[in-house]
């Protein structure tokens, strides 16, 4: 390990035992305090220290946030994979758990399609578990992209690329940021072979304790089997199964669907006619 990043790192975790001074600082990683405070300063910029009004330092900001969204995006997996089998149970397509890293979505957890001559693979390896997509080109994508602040949203267009993966692939960011406001009045996104010319998709967003999206949970199924319109048809239980995740993650939704919050709500299994 690099030392600068090891005594960077020192100093962190001494700080989360409390305050500590420049000396105090210089002292736990055995360095001259002119050392100590250029690594202080360094993890000021970036919001991992702060300097309080006595002039000791404390842990900053930036480093609370890190740590709650990585705690977020490992327990939502374990919160959500109950939500996920039953959803995968009463329709038989592809049931993911995305979130969004960077200009991409990760895929957290998958249950495959039950399809009676086609168990597991249809998808292939795109869509496995730890994968990533691009988010301009998914129904997951597009949820959580949705959900952004707009300085955020305004800083991921700013380095979006917009490749013609399929014919209905998404091109520029004035068609995203369309779309992306019709995902804000509707709750949910759609991916019509936008990603893949052999998949349909729709996504909805999962919300985390501040009431902002922190995950997607999304269907998917080959087009010969269902159309976006088809699979529309499972919106109430795909709205109601957000809901309740985000309700057992402790989250704040809106509810949309049904009054019990189960997901309880049956549509027609998809079929191959």
């Amino acid at each position: 390990m690099s030392q600068t990043v090891d005594r960077a790192l020192t100093i962190l975790a001494s700080l989360g035992e409390g305050p500590a001074s420049l000396e105090q600082a210089a002292s736990r990683i055995g360095v001259h305090k002119s050392t100590a405070l250029r690594l202080l300063r360094t993890l000021q910029e970036h919001g991992f220290v702060t300097r309080q009004s006595d002039h000791r330092y404390r842990l900053g900001g930036r480093l609370f946030a890190l740590a709650n969204q990585a705690l977020e995006g490992i327990d939502i997996r374990q919160v959500a994979a109950p939500f996920l089998a039953v959803l995968n149970e009463r329709y038989g397509h592809t049931v993911h758990l995305s979130v969004l890293e960077g200009d991409e979505v990760l895929y957290l957890d998958k249950v495959d399609a039950r399809y009676p001559d086609n168990a597991r693979g249809w998808l292939g390896e795109d869509s496995r578990i730890g994968r990533r997509a691009p988010a301009t080109a998914t129904a997951a994508g597009k949820v959580l992209l949705a959900d952004l602040p707009a300085d955020r949203l305004a800083a991921f267009l700013a380095e979006a690329e917009f490749p013609a993966r399929t014919p209905q692939s998404i091109r520029g960011p004035q068609a995203l940021l369309d779309e992306l406001a019709e995902v804000q009045r509707l709750g949910w996104a759609a991916d019509q072979a936008e990603y893949h010319e052999s998949v349909n998709c729709i996504a909805a967003p999962i919300a985390g304790t501040e009431g902002t999206a922190i995950a997607a949970c999304s269907i998917s199924a080959p087009v010969q089997v269902a159309s976006v319109v088809e699979l529309s048809k499972l919106l109430p239980e795909l709205l109601c199964t957000v809901e309740a995740i985000s309700l057992a993650y402790g989250g704040s939704p809106t509810p949309r669907w049904c009054e019990n919050r189960c997901g309880a709500k049956h549509a027609v299994r998809a079929s191959r006619t």
